[in-house]
Protein backbone atom coordinates (compact mmCIF):
# COMPACT_ATOMS: atom_id res chain seq x y z
CA UNK A 1 0.00 0.00 0.00
CA UNK A 2 0.63 3.62 -0.90
CA UNK A 3 1.74 6.21 1.66
CA UNK A 4 -0.27 9.19 1.69
CA UNK A 5 2.49 10.68 3.48
CA UNK A 6 4.88 12.01 1.22
CA UNK A 7 7.40 12.37 4.52
CA UNK A 8 7.39 8.65 4.56
CA UNK A 9 9.46 8.05 1.65
CA UNK A 10 12.49 9.64 3.22
CA UNK A 11 14.39 7.17 4.87
CA UNK A 12 17.01 8.16 7.92
CA UNK A 13 20.07 8.23 5.67
CA UNK A 14 17.66 10.62 3.73
CA UNK A 15 17.86 12.99 6.25
CA UNK A 16 20.99 12.72 7.23
CA UNK A 17 22.22 13.86 3.54
CA UNK A 18 19.70 16.64 4.12
CA UNK A 19 20.97 17.75 7.65
CA UNK A 20 24.79 17.84 6.10
CA UNK A 21 23.64 19.82 3.05
CA UNK A 22 22.10 22.42 5.08
CA UNK A 23 25.10 22.72 7.20
CA UNK A 24 26.73 23.34 3.51
CA UNK A 25 24.99 23.16 -0.06
CA UNK A 26 28.69 22.96 -1.06
CA UNK A 27 30.02 19.84 -0.52
CA UNK A 28 30.76 17.00 -2.75
CA UNK A 29 28.96 13.89 -2.66
CA UNK A 30 32.35 12.48 -2.01
CA UNK A 31 32.67 13.94 1.34
CA UNK A 32 29.29 13.61 1.88
CA UNK A 33 30.08 9.88 1.02
CA UNK A 34 32.96 9.24 3.40
CA UNK A 35 30.83 11.30 6.02
CA UNK A 36 27.77 9.09 6.06
CA UNK A 37 30.54 6.19 5.25
CA UNK A 38 28.59 5.10 1.91
CA UNK A 39 29.35 5.50 -2.12
CA UNK A 40 28.93 8.66 -3.53
CA UNK A 41 27.03 7.77 -6.33
CA UNK A 42 24.68 6.48 -3.42
CA UNK A 43 24.50 10.17 -2.40
CA UNK A 44 24.72 12.00 -6.04
CA UNK A 45 20.90 9.10 -6.78
CA UNK A 46 19.37 9.99 -3.36
CA UNK A 47 20.13 13.94 -4.18
CA UNK A 48 18.37 13.64 -7.43
CA UNK A 49 15.26 12.04 -6.48
CA UNK A 50 14.51 14.24 -3.31
CA UNK A 51 15.21 17.12 -6.01
CA UNK A 52 12.83 15.57 -8.32
CA UNK A 53 9.94 15.28 -5.72
CA UNK A 54 10.66 18.41 -4.65
CA UNK A 55 12.22 17.66 -1.12
CA UNK A 56 14.55 20.14 -1.90
CA UNK A 57 13.32 23.46 -3.27
CA UNK A 58 16.42 25.09 -3.89
CA UNK A 59 20.07 25.32 -2.83
CA UNK A 60 20.94 28.92 -1.77
CA UNK A 61 24.07 31.17 -0.05
CA UNK A 62 23.05 32.72 3.24
CA UNK A 63 24.78 35.91 3.16
CA UNK A 64 25.25 38.08 6.39
CA UNK A 65 24.93 41.60 5.72
CA UNK A 66 26.66 43.04 8.47
CA UNK A 67 30.18 41.71 7.59
CA UNK A 68 29.10 42.92 3.70
CA UNK A 69 28.81 46.40 5.31
CA UNK A 70 25.22 46.80 4.36
CA UNK A 71 23.53 48.67 7.13
CA UNK A 72 19.73 47.42 7.53
CA UNK A 73 16.82 46.36 10.20
CA UNK A 74 14.87 43.41 10.23
CA UNK A 75 11.28 43.77 11.36
CA UNK A 76 8.76 41.27 11.93
CA UNK A 77 4.77 42.24 11.55
CA UNK A 78 1.89 41.34 12.47
CA UNK A 79 -1.10 41.98 10.69
CA UNK A 80 -4.35 41.61 11.05
CA UNK A 81 -6.95 41.68 8.30
CA UNK A 82 -10.43 40.94 7.36
CA UNK A 83 -10.78 37.82 6.70
CA UNK A 84 -12.47 38.12 3.38
CA UNK A 85 -9.28 39.65 2.37
CA UNK A 86 -6.66 37.55 3.56
CA UNK A 87 -5.19 35.49 1.05
CA UNK A 88 -5.59 39.03 -1.19
CA UNK A 89 -3.31 40.58 1.36
CA UNK A 90 -0.27 37.73 1.61
CA UNK A 91 -0.42 37.34 -1.95
CA UNK A 92 0.65 41.35 -2.17
CA UNK A 93 3.06 41.30 0.43
CA UNK A 94 4.91 38.08 -1.23
CA UNK A 95 5.38 40.61 -4.37
CA UNK A 96 7.27 43.10 -2.30
CA UNK A 97 11.22 42.96 -2.19
CA UNK A 98 11.35 44.56 1.45
CA UNK A 99 9.96 41.33 2.37
CA UNK A 100 11.44 38.21 3.10
CA UNK A 101 8.45 35.69 5.03
CA UNK A 102 4.75 35.55 4.20
CA UNK A 103 2.26 33.13 6.20
CA UNK A 104 -1.20 33.21 7.60
CA UNK A 105 -1.97 32.27 11.06
CA UNK A 106 -5.50 31.63 12.99
CA UNK A 107 -5.25 31.77 16.94
CA UNK A 108 -7.93 34.38 18.00
CA UNK A 109 -8.23 36.00 14.81
CA UNK A 110 -6.75 35.67 11.26
CA UNK A 111 -3.82 37.48 11.13
CA UNK A 112 -0.45 37.69 8.55
CA UNK A 113 3.33 37.32 9.85
CA UNK A 114 5.78 38.78 7.82
CA UNK A 115 9.60 39.32 8.21
CA UNK A 116 10.73 42.76 6.64
CA UNK A 117 13.88 44.73 5.75
CA UNK A 118 14.65 47.93 5.63
CA UNK A 119 17.53 50.29 5.42
CA UNK A 120 16.59 52.46 8.39
CA UNK A 121 13.35 52.66 10.56
CA UNK A 122 12.30 55.16 8.57
CA UNK A 123 12.56 53.34 5.33
CA UNK A 124 10.36 50.78 7.28
CA UNK A 125 7.90 53.21 8.48
CA UNK A 126 7.41 54.45 4.66
CA UNK A 127 7.16 51.12 3.40
CA UNK A 128 4.51 50.12 6.30
CA UNK A 129 2.34 53.67 5.69
CA UNK A 130 2.66 53.84 2.16
CA UNK A 131 2.63 49.89 0.96
CA UNK A 132 1.09 47.81 3.34
CA UNK A 133 -1.62 50.31 5.63
CA UNK A 134 -3.53 50.96 2.30
CA UNK A 135 -4.03 47.77 1.54
CA UNK A 136 -8.01 47.19 1.32
CA UNK A 137 -8.76 44.80 3.89
CA UNK A 138 -5.71 45.48 6.47
CA UNK A 139 -7.31 46.60 10.33
CA UNK A 140 -3.98 46.57 12.30
CA UNK A 141 -0.54 46.26 11.70
CA UNK A 142 2.29 45.47 14.86
CA UNK A 143 5.72 46.48 14.14
CA UNK A 144 8.87 44.70 15.96
CA UNK A 145 11.98 45.24 15.49
CA UNK A 146 14.59 42.18 16.01
CA UNK A 147 17.20 43.84 17.92
CA UNK A 148 19.36 40.67 18.16
CA UNK A 149 19.36 36.91 16.24
CA UNK A 150 20.11 34.08 18.63
CA UNK A 151 19.27 31.21 16.13
CA UNK A 152 18.24 31.29 11.84
CA UNK A 153 18.40 27.95 10.30
CA UNK A 154 15.82 25.58 7.97
CA UNK A 155 13.90 22.51 9.41
CA UNK A 156 14.67 19.39 9.21
CA UNK A 157 12.67 17.17 10.57
CA UNK A 158 14.14 14.92 12.64
CA UNK A 159 14.50 11.35 12.28
CA UNK A 160 12.78 9.86 15.48
CA UNK A 161 9.60 11.71 14.64
CA UNK A 162 10.30 9.89 10.82
CA UNK A 163 10.91 6.53 12.54
CA UNK A 164 7.84 7.21 14.51
CA UNK A 165 5.29 8.03 11.71
CA UNK A 166 6.96 5.42 9.61
CA UNK A 167 5.81 2.78 12.00
CA UNK A 168 2.19 3.71 12.53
Amino acid sequence: MKSRNPGAMLDDLDLQILRLLQKNAKQTYSEIGNKLHIAHSTVYDRIQKMEERGFIKKYEAMIDPEKMGIQHITALMTITTDPKETEKIAEKLTRFSQVLEVATSFSEELVIGAKVVAKNQAELHSFIAKSIAPLPGVLRIRTAIVTKKYKEERFCPPERRLRERNNL
